[in-house]
């Protein structure tokens, strides 16, 4: 499955819904958030991703006011917490604290858009929700970490609100030996929903990329855990289609890319060509070419040149080797007028069966 993340106003800001096409390099000019809730729009539209993560306030405006995912394919979903670690205002420093729990939404907010829901309304929106955790391999902290995710869990199941478990690397440096980071997120991950019953569990994870190793073992461990990979800051675009590629190669059965779709030169093309990576219909080397022809096509000035853009720049994927690229630009046309056709017709079905086709489609890949 593929995930937009477009949550990133519970993060970054003014600044998050990225730099607007007039932005010059001096300026700061950004996007505004109705500019970015365009493209969501937009995103919802082309139905080619699986799930929209947004914020509590951009779901209550697409999701229940303006019904857009009612006759989509796409599931809507909302951050239902935002510690500590992710408060990136302007000259702040509380990103170099160990993280504290925070959650700003409600599971009630999220569902119908008030402080409390009756029964009949919890469906009105979102009722898929991203929950994160950042341990620091600090006792009280984790601790601490651990309760407030205990407490989610409990009032999630009470109100029938399903999740997917986000488990963000440390974010105090040192915090974990390097070669150990993996098998710490990993320990942690199995450890920590080891007393957790399948009605508490997540639906999947959300993680970031450690390489084919932890991957692998995490993917392993248990059928019942289905990992996901976060796709973190942007790199260049053969980072991005790589990265997805080796992933579910060794394991992963979702990405969720956020600051890798939003800063895209043209966000449809290239949500387009993740998908074609993603069914296996295109290599990542030929979709780097393929999307630059995109580019050239529409008139819009790539951000690097198709060399540069074909680079490796994101550390854990320096395993690969150099890679002999064979260009079928005829692929092209396909990926950018895929679709309608990939999905059946979802307007008569309920949120949780959307999600649950999409569930089937990765437990059976």
């Amino acid at each position: 499955m593929l995930a937009d993340a477009k949550d990133a106003d519970m993060a970054y800001g003014i600044a998050a819904p990225g730099k607007s096409p007039e932005h010059h390099a001096m300026e700061g000019k950004f996007r505004t958030l109705a500019e970015y809730r365009q493209q969501i729009r937009d995103v919802i539209k082309q139905a080619q991703v699986d799930i929209v993560l947004m914020s509590a306030s951009t779901n209550e405006l697409l999701t229940i006011e303006e019904r857009l995912f009612d006759e989509s394919p796409v599931t809507p979903a909302a951050r239902a917490n935002d510690t500590t670690d992710i408060h990136l205002a302007t000259g702040g420093r509380y990103m170099h604290y160990p993280s504290r729990p925070f959650r700003s939404a409600t599971i009630d907010h999220i569902q119908c858009g008030k402080y409390a829901c009756t029964p009949q309304e919890r469906q009105l929106g979102a009722n898929l929700g991203l929950y994160s955790v950042t341990f620091n391999n600090d006792l009280e902290r984790d601790v601490a970490t651990l309760q407030a995710f205990r407490d989610f869990r409990l009032e999630a199941e009470k109100k029938g609100f399903r999740y997917f478990l986000e488990v963000f690397d440390p974010n105090i440096p040192g915090a974990v030996e390097p070669d150990k980071l993996g098998q710490f997120i990993n320990d942690h991950i199995v450890r920590d929903l080891a007393g957790v019953t399948k009605a508490g569990r997540p639906l999947f994870l959300k993680v970031v990329y450690h390489g084919p190793r932890f991957m692998e073992q995490l993917a392993a461990y248990d059928p019942g855990l289905i990992p996901g990979i976060l796709g973190g800051s942007s790199g260049t675009t053969y980072d991005a289609f790589k990265m997805l590629a080796e992933a579910k190669k060794y394991g992963a059965r979702i990405a969720l890319y956020g600051r890798k779709i939003n800063n895209a030169e043209h966000q449809l093309a290239f949500i387009s060509f993740l998908r074609l990576i993603a069914d296996e219909d295109i290599t990542p080397e030929d979709a780097v070419h393929a999307y630059h022809a995109v580019l050239q096509k529409l008139k819009i000035q790539p951000y690097r040149s198709l060399q540069d853009d074909l680079k490796i720049t994101n550390p854990v994927m320096s395993y690969s080797g150099p890679t002999t690229v064979s260009v079928s630009i005829t692929k092209t046309a396909k990926a950018y007028s895929r679709g309608a056709d990939r999905v059946p017709d979802f307007k008569h079905m309920t949120q949780k069966e959307k999600l649950a086709y999409n569930l089937d489609k990765i437990r059976n890949s």
